[in-house]
Parts: C-alpha cells; sequence; structure tokens
C-alpha cells in the first residue's frame, strides 16, 4: 500500500501554521480546543494532510483560534516574521495584524483589589502580565474590554466566539465572555507578593 506523501506546498503551510501556534505559546490540543477540534485534527493540518488549509474560510478559523490572521500565516509562508520586518525600522515599530507596538512587548502591572481570585491571589498582590501573550489553562489573564473596563480572571478555555474564565465572584464559578467585546488579552507572568 503506497505511503500518503503531503503535497510540498500544503506541507510548507502546514509548518507556518505549527510556527505561528508555537509563537503565540500553544499545544496542538489548546489550538484545537479554540475551534472545536481534537489535538490530531490540529496536527493533521500542521503536517500537510488535510489539504483544506488554502481554503481562505479554514485559515480564517485556524488563525482566529491562534489571536492571528491568514496574513500572519502569510508573512511566515514566504519566509518573514513579524519580528524581521522591525529589526529594518530604526523606530522599532513592528507589524503584528492590526495593531502596531515596539520591539518588544511592555509589560504591565495591574493590583488585585478584591479576594474573588483568592487564594491563587489575594487582595493587594500586584500581577505583571505581557500584553498580547494568550494564557494557558489556569494561568491568570488581565482582560481588556471594548467598553473600557478591565476584567482579572482565570482563564479557562476559548473556541472562536467565547472566552470562559474563573474569578468573577469567586474560583469555583465560570464566567462566559463574549470575544467580539474583548478588545486585547494579556496573560500574568508574575505575581509579585
Amino acid at each position: 500500500m503506497p505511503r500518503f506523501v503531503p503535497d510540498p506546498e500544503v506541507l510548507r503551510l502546514g509548518e507556518a501554521l505549527a510556527a505561528l501556534r508555537r509563537e503565540r505559546g500553544l499545544s496542538q490540543a489548546e489550538a484545537g480546543a479554540r475551534v472545536n477540534m481534537t489535538s490530531q485534527g490540529w496536527g493533521l493540518y500542521e503536517s500537510g494532510r488535510r489539504p483544506g488549509l488554502f481554503r481562505p474560510d479554514v485559515q480564517r478559523r485556524l488563525t482566529g483560534a491562534l489571536d492571528s490572521s491568514p496574513d500572519a500565516l502569510a508573512l511566515l509562508l514566504s519566509g518573514q516574521t513579524e519580528r524581521s520586518t522591525a529589526a529594518s525600522d530604526p523606530m522599532g515599530v513592528e507589524g503584528r495584524g492590526r495593531a502596531f507596538e515596539g520591539r518588544s512587548p511592555r509589560r504591565t502591572r495591574i493590583e488585585v483589589l478584591n479576594a474573588d481570585l483568592s487564594p491563587w491571589a489575594e487582595p493587594g498582590v500586584v500581577l505583571e502580565c505581557e500584553p498580547g501573550l494568550w494564557p494557558r489553562q489556569g494561568q491568570g489573564c488581565v482582560i481588556e474590554m471594548t467598553d473600557g473596563t478591565t476584567r482579572v480572571r482565570l482563564f479557562e478555555q476559548a473556541d472562536a466566539q467565547h472566552m470562559h474564565v474563573r474569578g468573577a465572584g469567586g474560583l469555583d464559578q465560570v464566567e462566559t465572555i463574549e470575544r467580539r467585546l474583548i478588545l486585547r488579552t494579556s496573560a500574568v507572568i508574575a505575581r509579585l507578593e
């Protein structure tokens, strides 16, 4: 029985998708869960065994799960990275999808004001977060909403339409937030107690 040999172009596109996923700090299982897909299903795209990756709707769906765009995938496929375009710019500005920021992300700090995240973070604890870095399951996150409010929560999971977090009124309750209402999500990278 002949072995399946992926088309070289599909394989290159799959490798670019894998690089984009790794850049976001996600496993195949985490990325797949965001679009209701198993890690094996996601892996088939990355390995070039699902040629549907050339379809624009599939690219939008998969890159959307990575909080990215088909444009970023095309940049990786062409051998460029988002960071390499900034290296030639003396101002250090780089394109990251539709937003622009400096060469290195600026970490921000926010103080926990209530006991909603207790015992994970008590009132008075300062959280350091990295804007644009997507959180992993169980990791703290700061969610900036389109209405101007900011929410500090523990990330559970997300799909294309919703983000599920804990910490609104205690860690035992899951809160569902529509992703269209989220301006930016930052992962908590340190707790300064």
